[in-house]
């Protein structure tokens, strides 16, 4: 199973997939480049045509090259998974300003495993964001958990995105009038895949079975669009919740960042 998951995620979701919804993409060799609403730059690449230490160091220096000449890229995110061969690329990137964040559990599962019907709270409701007071609200709560001083505009990117992307689906869990909860359904177009992305729950309000109801709606949602498989890059918090629910890990990503200097 983890081995049928894992080769249709390297084959449907890597490549010009992850970037389709980039304002510009570049290609550098075996790397996708790609700016992103809002200031983010993004690198990634299925395989790196056998690069070696020595390769692998030029390929770095070629995309921050790249990003260090656009205006307005503020931070730059290479995406890694650990089942990749990329000998050194972790030295590379550390030697030229990247900084690795926390590593995530790349989690699949069928959709129709998490489209159960999950208990809430009192007084809890699920909503789907539309308005964009809706989606305001629903990334400030994000951008608290998350500790991110960016929120606001991540949210105007989010705004500008669903007025663009009717497929793409915001859902909250609301209690008197606070969003406490949220998470996002991203169908990939022309594969058997949705995400589940930007997963946040307050911590008074953490193991109380929203998160699962949340993820259980989002499922429901992705089936009654044809999807078949779940996917998301999941935290130590949230992969045990996609694990009860019935997804597999099958590789780890992390992400290395890096920031352009100031001046």
């Amino acid at each position: 199973m983890i081995a049928e998951y894992l080769a249709a995620y390297d084959t449907q979701l890597r490549g010009t997939v992850e970037v389709v919804h980039a304002v510009d993409v570049v290609a550098l060799g075996p790397l996708i480049l790609a700016d992103f609403d809002g200031g983010r730059g993004f690198i990634s690449g299925r395989d790196l045509d056998g690069a070696d230490a020595n390769g692998l160091r030029g390929l770095v220096d070629a995309a921050l090259a790249h990003f260090a000449s656009r205006p307005g890229i503020w931070s730059v995110e290479w995406k890694t998974r650990s089942h990749d061969h990329a000998p050194g690329l972790h030295d590379a990137l550390l030697e030229r300003g990247f900084a690795p964040e926390e590593p995530e559990s790349i989690m699949i599962g069928e959709a129709s495993l998490l489209a159960q019907d999950v208990a809430l709270p009192d007084g809890v409701e699920l909503r789907r964001a539309r308005t964009d007071d809706e989606v305001l609200a629903m990334e400030r709560m994000q951008g608290e958990v998350f500790a991110d001083p960016d929120w606001r505009s991540r949210a105007e990117a989010t705004i500008r995105r669903l007025r663009e992307d009717e497929s793409m689906q915001l859902w909250t869990a609301v209690a008197a009038g606070e969003v406490v909860s949220a998470g996002r359904l991203e169908p990939v177009d022309g594969t058997d895949f949705a995400g589940l992305w930007g997963g946040a729950t307050r911590p008074e309000w953490r193991g109380r079975g929203i998160y699962r109801a949340l993820t259980a709606e989002r499922a429901r949602a992705a089936l009654a669009q044809g999807k078949r498989y779940l996917q998301s890059d999941s935290t130590e918090f949230s992969r045990p919740i996609l694990e009860r629910s019935g997804l597999v890990k099958v590789s780890s990503t992390t992400p290395y960042v890096w920031t352009p200097p100031l001046g």
